[in-house]
């Protein structure tokens, strides 16, 4: 009878514990997808504010057409994108064709003097230091969804329930390079 009582007492420990290791894995992957949120509402605003820089900007470059198509597809690749995986490469690439519109500028002096045009970087780049934050939030929410789909025991029961390791919100192979490189600092 003893046995029995063990027995049960420990099947019951095994349940709750197995219970409390879901219901973890469970938060885990709602943090992240809250952070992303936090993400979204971020991109929301930039994405608002691009069609005013690109139109800013066409007034005194006209001619650069690519940059400000790249920057416009990118734009409503970003905004179309649902799943948050496919939303990490399209706004990686809104980022790469943004800072193509950067380098851009730089031919035109009296474009950065224009009221508007320092008002509407003053927003986007404050949108950007907001997005940084928010993307190191994500990303720490995502390490702690992946370690613990990772790491042993609870990765058996994350394979059982259908959890995964997720991707980082992280800078494009593309981007790298450049990042690799020392700035160039001119007088």
């Amino acid at each position: 009878m003893n046995t029995w009582i063990i027995i049960l007492i420990v099947a019951i420990l095994l349940i709750v514990w197995m219970v409390g290791m879901y219901n973890n894995l469970v938060k885990l992957r709602n943090n992240r997808e809250n952070a992303f949120a936090n993400i979204d509402v971020q991109l929301k605003q930039r994405h608002d504010l691009v069609p005013q820089l690109v139109a800013t900007v066409k007034g005194y470059a006209d001619h650069e057409k690519e940059v400000f198509q790249r920057v416009t597809e990118a734009r409503a690749a970003a905004m179309n994108a649902t799943a948050i995986n496919d939303k990490v490469n399209t706004e990686n690439a809104l980022t790469s064709a943004l800072a193509g519109l950067r380098v851009s500028l730089e031919a035109y002096p009296e474009l950065k003097a224009n009221q508007n045009f320092l008002q509407l970087q003053g927003e986007i780049s404050d949108i950007e230091n907001k997005l940084a934050a928010v993307r190191r939030f994500f990303n720490s929410a995502t390490r702690e969804l992946n370690n613990a789909v990772q790491t042993f025991p609870s990765n058996l029961f994350a394979r059982m329930f259908g959890f995964h390791t997720e991707p980082m919100f992280d800078v494009p192979k593309e981007e790298r390079a450049a990042l690799d490189k020392a700035p160039e600092v001119k007088f």
